[in-house]
């Protein structure tokens, strides 16, 4: 589905009309249409969250999150601390160790993987990695090894276009950080084992707070024998050779905001309502074809991921190519970058839409579910503006 942005852009003069909500930040992401502080009234508070009403709020975020994921029967689903960084590392240091492992790294978040692993943990690893915009070469994985990776670059705009590298039968664990992918893109369960997210992107949800889901060879994995290292409270998933099985049941490891739990409910039906997760899925899409509708014709912004089949369709992300850019040095290219981010924001039309600080200088523009297609159309006229703006003090 293609949106076409109206006409609104004027070359001597600011754009006519401003987006309904300017808040296109990669996470925290916008909350839903029509949220307001009246959907968290009925939050649990001053109650623990052990109690029966507490275990149970908690436990229908679970519910909801696998209903409309569309988790497959067998499969583990809890709420762990540290947001999707404490779930990652959770599995990182629980399930690796007893084999090799293969790691992606083609951004940030990736590498940081990557790091621990081979830094932290010092395991026996290879890190396949990519430039910004690209994917390491599927082909060259070994899935007999343990592999992680993430499906969708938060902060290089590049996702996996399917699970088609993965074979069904494997040797290792596919442990898969999904933060910026789950709600919004179709996940091949049968070819994953671990996948973590949290609450604060495509459902706008609040930060803080992860998930973390096991497949049934996951868990075998946990169960199979103690931890390879000594985990901290906050890491362990077992209990005398035995999944902890209360914290899939909404028994959490340390103590949850009963606010962020309602603010995640509310979420989840709000979804329901869209449509699921087929819903949600079309309405990132038709932020990412808005944006490529745009760049098509665009003379100084290009997509950082260059292949559509593989571009992201929640971190949109974009770089500069504009010949008075290309011709300054790194360092004044990227003060010119946050310059013209910076000018959306004075505006109050954009904010939070720099690149991140290790991409490439450029935008970076959420494109997840709670966004309204109507205001990346809005928004789109005014990165012109912007970069007439930053081309007049720069150029």
């Amino acid at each position: 589905m293609t949106v076409t942005a109206a006409p609104v852009f004027s070359r001597s003069g600011k754009p006519l009309t401003r987006p309904a909500n300017p808040d296109f930040s990669s996470g925290p992401c916008a909350k839903r249409p029509g949220w307001s502080l009246d959907a968290l009234s009925g939050a649990l508070l001053g109650r623990s969250h052990r109690s029966p009403e507490g275990r149970a709020r908690l436990k229908e975020v679970i519910d909801r999150s696998a209903e409309i994921l569309g988790m497959p029967e067998g499969w583990r689903l809890g709420i762990v601390p540290g947001s999707d960084t404490g779930a990652v590392e959770m599995v990182l240091w629980s399930l690796l160790g007893t084999r090799p492992v293969d790691v992606l790294a083609f951004e940030s978040f990736s590498a940081t993987w990557a790091n621990d692993i081979t830094a932290q943990l010092k395991l026996d690893a290879r890190v396949l990695t990519a430039d910004y915009g690209e994917l390491p070469d599927l082909a060259a994985v070994d899935w007999s090894k343990d592999v992680v990776l993430a499906w969708n670059g938060t902060t290089s705009g590049v996702k996996l276009p399917s699970g088609a590298a993965i074979p069904a039968e494997r040797e290792g664990l596919v442990i898969c950080d999904a933060t910026s992918a789950a709600f919004a893109m179709d996940l091949p369960w049968d070819k994953l084992d671990v996948v973590t997210w949290s609450w604060q992107k495509v459902l706008g949800g609040e930060a803080a707070h992860g998930m973390l889901a096991l497949s049934p060879r996951a868990v075998a994995r946990l169960e199979a024998g103690p931890a390879p290292r000594a985990l901290p409270k906050v890491f362990r998933l077992t209990s005398k050779g035995k999944l902890i099985e209360g914290i899939f049941r909404g028994d959490t490891i340390n103590t949850p905001s009963m606010l962020c739990v309602e603010d995640a409910l509310d979420g989840l039906k709000w979804a329901k309502s869209v449509g699921g997760l087929q819903g949600l899925i079309a309405r990132s899409k038709a932020n990412l074809a808005a944006v490529e509708a745009w760049e098509k014709d665009s003379s100084w912004a290009e997509f950082l991921s260059k292949d559509p089949q593989q571009r992201s369709n929640t971190a949109i992300c974009l770089r500069i190519i504009a010949p008075w850019f290309l011709a300054l040095d790194a360092e004044t290219q990227a003060k010119a970058a946050k310059s013209l981010a910076g000018r959306l924001a004075k505006e109050g039309v954009a904010y939070d839409i720099a690149s991140y600080r290790d991409a490439p200088a450029g935008l970076r523009i959420w494109g997840g579910a709670t966004v309204e297609a109507s205001d990346i159309e809005v928004l789109l006229p005014w990165l012109d503006w912007a970069e007439a703006e930053t081309r007049a003090e720069y150029a």
